[in-house]
Order: C-alpha cells, then sequence, then structure tokens
C-alpha cells in the first residue's frame, strides 16, 4: 500500500532526492518549499506529486500547508524534516541577534510546528515514521557557524525526546547527520569560509576532506537511501538513532 509522506524543503537538493526515492517506491509525496520555480521543475518531472510553496519561517504558513498536505494525501504516515539555513559564517561576536533568531527560528521552531501537528496523524497510522535532518555540525562543535550548530544540536534533543514521547504508538523518530553534501550548497559554504580565512577554495577544501576516511563529499542519494531504509519494515525496531552520514569525519576545523 503506497504510504503518505511530506517532506519539507523537498524542492531541491537533498529534500528532492529523498522525495524523488519515496516516487519510486510507489508512495504518495507532498513537498514544501520557499522556491516555487523549483517545485514548477520537480512537479514536470514527476506529476503525481503534490506541492505547496511557502516560507516555514512564518508560523502563519505552516497550518495551511500542513492542512493540504493532509487533505491531499488523505492523512500521513512519513514525516521527513529537511527544512534548514545554512546561516552567516561569522565569529561569535560578529553575530547578531537578528541572524541567531533567524537560524533557530527556521531549523527548529519551525521543525516544532510541522511536527506537533504530524503527531495526530502519525499516532493513525499503522507505521508512523519522523525523520529528522540535523548534520555533522549536530554531533560536533563548528566554529563561526555558532547559531547553525546550536540548531543542529537542537535536532538531535528533538529527535531523542521524541523517539521516548512516540514509542508508545509506534512511531519511530530518527535523525540524518550528513556531513558535508555534494552540491551548490556546500560550495556556498566553503567560499564563505575560505573568504573568512582568506584562504583559497581549493585549499578550504582539502582541508574539509582531511579529517574524514572516504575522502569525498556526501552523495544526496545516500541519504535518501537511509531515508528509505527508516522508513521500511527492515527499520521497525530502530528509534531514537543519530546517524551520521560524513565518510566517516572526525573533527570540523
Amino acid at each position: 500500500m503506497a504510504r503518505k509522506v511530506l517532506i519539507t524543503a523537498g524542492g531541491s537538493g537533498i529534500g528532492r532526492c529523498i522525495a524523488e526515492a519515496f516516487l519510486k517506491q510507489g508512495d504518495q509525496v507532498f513537498v514544501c518549499d520557499i522556491n516555487d520555480s523549483h517545485l514548477q521543475q520537480f512537479r514536470q518531472d514527476y506529476p503525481q506529486l503534490h506541492t505547496f510553496c511557502c516560507d516555514l519561517g512564518q508560523p502563519k504558513y505552516v497550518q495551511a500547508m500542513f492542512d493540504t498536505a493532509v487533505q491531499q494525501l488523505g492523512g500521513l504516515d512519513i514525516l521527513i524534516n529537511n527544512t534548514g539555513v545554512s546561516g552567516p559564517t561569522v565569529a561569535a561576536e560578529e553575530l547578531s541577534f537578528e541572524e541567531w533568531t533567524q537560524v533557530l527560528n527556521l531549523n527548529l521552531n519551525s521543525t516544532f510546528l510541522v511536527t506537533k501537528l504530524a503527531i495526530p496523524y502519525l499516532k493513525q497510522s499503522d507505521a508512523g515514521v519522523i525523520i529528522n535532518l540535523s548534520s555533522i555540525a549536530g554531533r560536533m562543535g563548528y566554529p563561526f557557524r555558532l547559531a547553525y550548530s546550536t540548531s543542529k544540536w537542537g535536532i538531535v534533543g528533538f529527535t531523542k525526546t521524541l523517539s521516548m514521547e512516540l514509542g508508545a504508538f509506534d512511531i519511530r523518530v530518527n535523525a540524518i547527520l550528513p556531513g558535508a553534501v555534494d552540491g551548490e550548497r556546500v560550495q556556498r559554504v566553503l567560499q564563505a569560509r575560505a573568504d573568512s580565512m582568506n584562504i583559497s577554495i581549493e585549499d578550504v577544501t582539502e582541508n574539509a576532506l582531511a579529517n574524514q576516511s572516504i575522502k569525498h563529499f556526501v552523495n544526496p542519494k545516500h541519504i535518501a537511501d537511509l531515508c528509505i531504509f527508516l522508513a521500511s519494515d527492515s527499520g521497525r525496531s530502530i528509534s531514537g538513532q543519530i546517524l551520521p552520514i560524513d565518510g566517516d569525519k572526525q573533527r570540523l576545523t
């Protein structure tokens, strides 16, 4: 039977890879994203896809998005919380309160609001699943990325606590912690780091890969594969877990 899947920030990048993986499983998939052009392109490629364009950083849009999702899907079995913003790359004393608040609002508050709405529907599912996308910055310190790292550590605590609350309802809650994922976003982050340290992006890239066993950035399709596994019957006994997928990264410096 086709499962009902909601994926936030699913218009491109990791979110789109995850959505495509579930679509290829024959599931019903609803994605929201702030970029309408990405959603339009995605729908052209997959006409069966349900989409909604909104900014989840604004709570008034979260309810409208979620109501549309459960109406179009006819319920909910799987929630993938993928929404997030990287925030500025600056020293702590240079980080403004507005920048700090913006990152925590989108990365934590929106995740809480969507999940809160989803829980009653997941309790009605035969196999409710929540997968939260954290980051390698949620298990290590991340210099010059204080707001981002703090928010991603918050997702870890969010996941651990929810797994304990929802286990009685057979709802599994896990977090995936990607390292640097291949694509445009990591290139922007590396460039910002290079600019802040006044070194070349080639040197920053080499340094980024030096402290991990597997010498390449993470393929987003591998993250999608992990989501599929965690949401499958093979993952029925896995909950409350913090799952790095980062090429065995040892430290962030």
